[in-house]
């Protein structure tokens, strides 16, 4: 659900909500924010172009609404949908991203975009495109982008759970994006 209803906006006062907790709000948006992608809408099929079933390519994505005083963006891509036989927590990191510039208006390459990318659940530095496995059922991935009051002084091995202790208390604007891939 996304909600055009305004919300106070202060980093002292923003909770953090990753897309993959429980309670996270399909398209939540603590003011502004926006996370768009000009391939697919939000809570649509991702175009098997963009999977592992295609050129692999990373997913375009679009920032609108941050706020003036954002220092920095971060941007983490996630499945949360992977078996537990997989992975015990039942999600993978698919992109972990920060210090993008708060300018950015729009992420088209992965390895031109001003940010520091940190490591996926595979433990590279890099997109990884969605790639479920083969009978499992539908995925949902979401594109969860941060704006924040600083730049993240983070080792470049950091991942998603480094990154998400970091933010506590700097995020000012929080938006997600949720697509869904399936393979057969």
């Amino acid at each position: 659900m996304i909600t055009d209803a305004p919300a106070r906006r202060t980093a002292r006062t923003a909770t953090l909500r990753p897309a993959h907790l429980p309670g996270a709000t399909l398209g939540l948006m603590l003011g502004g924010m926006r996370i768009l992608s000009p391939a697919f809408g939000n809570g649509d099929w991702i175009p098997t172009e963009y999977s592992a079933d295609g050129t692999e390519s990373i997913v375009p994505l679009e920032f609108t609404g941050v706020p003036a005083d954002t220092v920095s963006l971060a941007l983490v891509v996630q499945d949360s949908d992977v078996p537990t036989e997989h992975r015990p927590d039942g999600t993978f990191d698919h992109w972990v991203v920060w210090n993008l510039p708060a300018s950015l208006g729009s992420l088209t390459d992965p390895d031109d975009h001003g940010g520091v990318v940190g490591a996926t659940s595979r433990g590279s530095h890099t997109w990884i495109a969605p790639e479920p496995p083969s009978g499992k059922g539908v995925h949902r991935y979401y594109f969860t982008v941060y704006a924040l009051d600083t730049m993240l002084d983070l080792n470049g091995t950091a991942g998603r759970p480094e990154l998400e202790a970091a933010i506590e208390g700097h995020v000012l604007d929080q938006a997600v994006l949720m697509g869904r891939y399936q393979r057969d």
